[in-house]
């Protein structure tokens, strides 16, 4: 997380979990550490997040009782449940990039999970 020229870093895991469930969880983490509504630009390469959010996927699995187009039930639906209440909260702008393609905060951030994954794993 960046704001002006303070900089925090938050990390952490979970055993026996997902990729799209540590990056939802990586998004609330940080929304959640803000202490009053934000202006945020949220930089990720997880399309799982950008999509479902910019392209309304999520408000419309919500609004069927979490149930995708495809009738088949959205994954993750308690993790989606905290994370809309912050999105409502905060001004989030998202902005998607390429994972392993050299953004430098990006790539800090997978330093981050590798070794969150691998205290994790057994």
């Amino acid at each position: 997380m960046r704001y002006g020229t303070v900089e925090k870093e938050l990390s952490g895991g979970e055993s026996s979990t997902t990729n799209n469930r540590m990056e939802l969880l990586g998004v609330i983490t940080g929304l959640s550490a803000l202490k009053e509504p934000c202006r945020v630009i949220l930089t990720t390469d997880s399309k799982y997040v950008v999509d479902s959010v910019t392209k309304g996927w999520v408000y419309g699995w919500k609004k069927k009782g979490w149930i995708k187009s495809d009738k088949k039930p959205a994954l993750n639906v308690d993790l989606w449940e905290r994370l809309l209440p912050l999105l409502e909260k905060h001004d989030v702008t998202f902005n998607w990039v390429k994972g392993h393609a050299g953004h430098p905060e990006n790539e800090r951030c997978d330093r981050l999970a590798v070794e969150q994954r691998d205290k994790y794993s057994y």
